[in-house]
């Protein structure tokens, strides 16, 4: 089956202005049968529309850097980390640009909550420092191995992909989401009540949003696999 063209943005690094990405990610897509393709990080509306409109499907991956608080009304806190204005200024372009086709959206991690701010919610900007818990969400074990749970809205597309309601998963993050953001549900939550997923609340239309890291797992955690593999037949559906 003809494989369908899947955009990823890309970090940003400020030493050179360069993008860079994993290769997990695009690997994760590939093995589910989709065909990734990296946005560059121009903020530029016209490039963004162009390649937007070419691909079926939008990946919003993690990032070494925190969401700007100024874009949801909040001043700095102190333990934020690097703000890159270039890379929320290109993610809020291209989820703009696929929310109005209705493109098949996952966002992980930063991508979850830069298309939760986008769509008007707010963030815990360091949760240890603001919201206080015995769970280490920024983990000191190696990047694929799972340390906490989470449990899973019945009924959410989380918990039909999980075929449970509780997931064990790994955790590298200082920020979670606040408020959830207009046309959006929470569907997962650590057991010290931190939002761990979202999703569009449209049940027409796929767009979900992780806090943790599938694309580190897929090829040992069936789980993982099951989020590509649905995300990708989403975007062939187009």
């Amino acid at each position: 089956m003809k494989r369908p063209l899947i955009g990823l943005t890309l970090r940003y690094d400020p030493r050179d202005g360069s993008g860079y990405l994993s290769s997990e990610y695009a690997a994760a897509l590939e093995a589910a049968g989709g065909a990734p393709v990296h946005l560059a990080l121009l903020p530029e509306e016209e490039y963004v529309e162009a390649v937007v409109e070419r691909v079926a499907g939008l990946l919003l991956p993690g990032s070494a850097s925190d969401v700007d608080p100024r874009l949801y009304g909040r001043e700095p806190h102190p333990e934020l980390g690097e703000v890159h204005e270039v890379r929320d200024r290109v993610e809020r372009l291209v989820i703009a640009a696929a929310e109005r086709r209705r493109l098949p959206l996952l966002a992980i991690c930063y991508g979850m909550q830069a298309w939760n701010v986008f769509r008007g919610g707010t963030l815990i900007q360091d949760i240890a420092a603001e919201y206080g818990t015995a769970i280490a969400h920024r983990q000191r074990a190696p990047r694929g191995e799972r340390t906490h749970w989470v449990d899973l809205l019945e009924g959410s597309r989380v918990a039909l992909l999980a075929g449970a309601r509780r997931l064990w998963v790994n955790s590298h993050h200082h920020q979670a989401v606040e408020v959830v953001g207009e046309g959006l549900r929470a569907t997962a939550w650590a057991e010290d009540g931190i939002i761990e997923a979202i999703e569009a609340e449209d049940e027409d239309w796929f767009a979900v949003g992780v806090q943790w890291h599938p694309e580190v797992r897929w090829a040992e955690d069936e789980f993982s696999r099951a989020l590509f593999r649905r995300f990708v037949q989403e975007c062939r559906a187009r």
